[in-house]
């Protein structure tokens, strides 16, 4: 099990889709008004880690590896509840910790017949912002069938998009809570792969247009309960056009001296940081581009998928 406190900073971009629409407003893109920030709730990058887990490492239910939150057929009709899940591992409880790696990664509520038990999940993510305003673009099209048989008008139909936008996400992985999940060292590792290329992966037709560009995992060393926090927070766009009209990672550079300035201040209580990053993106440091293997006061160590 994991023994360590560690903090997630992942950056993905989203060009001409809809990072997350809010079905209770025509499932548009959702968006602060108020900011025009671009929101994306943390059950949607859950999703996207779960679906790369399922679709591409195997775990499908079979070779004791699987999914517990995911969609399967019920034999009465429609997809089964969380009860008819927990009866597929016989409702017991150390079968679905050792076989269900989202459950050990994000916890959940286990519906037994008798009683439910509520696992607390050791990874955690704040709701994901952009870092650059956005605007709506409303697009119209035609359908590829008729609107009723026999009939020549074909059906319309419409759909809300963000031109760009640059989304930042936050976690923590609680080692304390780790124990109760029984969360390992292998397990945070397919987490910073599901990230990575689940996202790149996001090749549905609304998704297509999601590319993951930086990821960053702080590994604080051991008993230590520290972490530094609102680690989003302390980066942000460099850019010499109007916010809006941002449609490319070439129209910006990433400005990283808060956020590196913080983890030099704490390095004594760092093993190391764990990177991945897109060659395309610009990362800057006291106006001067950047590759982060060169900061030598900071154990960053490059990761490759």
């Amino acid at each position: 099990m994991i023994k360590n406190r560690q903090e997630i900073l992942f950056l993905y971009d989203v060009t001409d889709a809809n990072p997350n629409g809010d079905p209770l407003d025509e499932n548009k893109p959702r968006i602060d008004e108020e900011t025009g920030i671009n929101i994306v709730t943390d059950v949607r990058l859950k999703r996207t880690v779960r679906d790369y887990l399922y679709s591409y490492k195997g775990f499908d239910g079979t070779n004791g590896k699987d999914i517990f939150v995911r969609e399967i057929k019920s034999e009465k009709g429609g997809i089964k509840d969380g009860k008819a899940r927990a009866k597929d591992f016989k409702e017991n409880i150390d079968e679905i910790l050792e076989k269900a790696i989202d459950i050990r990664l994000f916890g959940g509520v286990i519906p037994l017949d008798k009683a439910s038990i509520t696992f607390t999940g050791p990874v955690q993510f704040n709701m994901g912002r952009s870092l650059n305003k956005v605007s709506l673009k409303h697009i119209k099209g035609t359908g590829a069938f008729a609107s009723d048989e026999g009939k020549a008008q074909k059906t319309f139909r419409e759909e809300y998009i963000v031109p760009y936008s640059m989304i930042a996400f936050h976690g923590i992985i609680n080692e304390n809570a780790a124990k109760d999940t029984r969360l390992t060292d292998e397990d945070v590792n397919l987490l910073d792969e599901s990230m990575w290329n689940g996202t790149k992966n996001l090749i549905t037709r609304s998704k297509m247009g999601h590319m993951p560009r930086l990821m960053l995992r702080v590994v604080y060393k051991a008993e230590q309960n520290f972490f530094i926090g609102d680690l989003q927070n302390k980066i942000a766009l460099n850019f010499d056009i109007e916010e809006e009209k941002i449609r490319t990672i070439k129209d910006f550079s990433i400005k990283l001296d808060e956020l590196i300035d913080e983890l030099a201040q704490y390095s004594d209580k760092i093993e190391k940081v764990v990177f991945v990053a897109d060659k395309n993106l610009k990362l800057c440091y006291k106006g001067q581009e950047i590759n982060l293997k060169d900061i030598k006061e900071i154990p960053f160590e490059e990761k490759i998928f």
